[in-house]
């Protein structure tokens, strides 16, 4: 797969987990988790290169979409990451709270989403 395909398998698995949380299907949102987690596992084995190919997703239209990309590089492109990940923090609901929550992980030095 190229690197745009693997980032079009991440927005998609994961839109598609957040749909099926929320129709309350865990086992589907699992299913995809794992979809987006290997296409992420991916990029990332291809080093800057595969880092920058997420950064598009800064820009997706989805929240959660956003998010998941600016969590994983919080390592690679701080500033940006945390400009998405506080946006998104402002929020109610489930993405805000991740967003919130991977903002907590990184400040205490505990987040290892990408670890370099």
């Amino acid at each position: 797969m190229t690197l745009e395909e693997l980032v079009e398998q991440v927005a998609k698995h994961v839109a598609a987990q957040t749909d099926a949380i929320w129709q309350g299907d865990s086992r589907t949102g699992n299913k995809h988790a794992r979809k987006y987690g290997t296409a992420i596992d991916q990029l990332l084995a291809q080093g800057d290169a595969g880092r920058d190919a997420l950064l598009v997703l800064f820009k997706h239209e989805r929240m959660d979409v956003r998010v998941t990309a600016a969590a994983h590089l919080l390592r690679y492109r701080t500033a940006e990451a945390r400009a998405v990940l506080e946006e998104a923090a402002r929020g109610q609901g489930l993405v805000p709270f991740e967003a919130s929550e991977a903002l907590k992980r990184w400040d205490e030095g505990t987040w290892a989403l990408d670890p370099g």
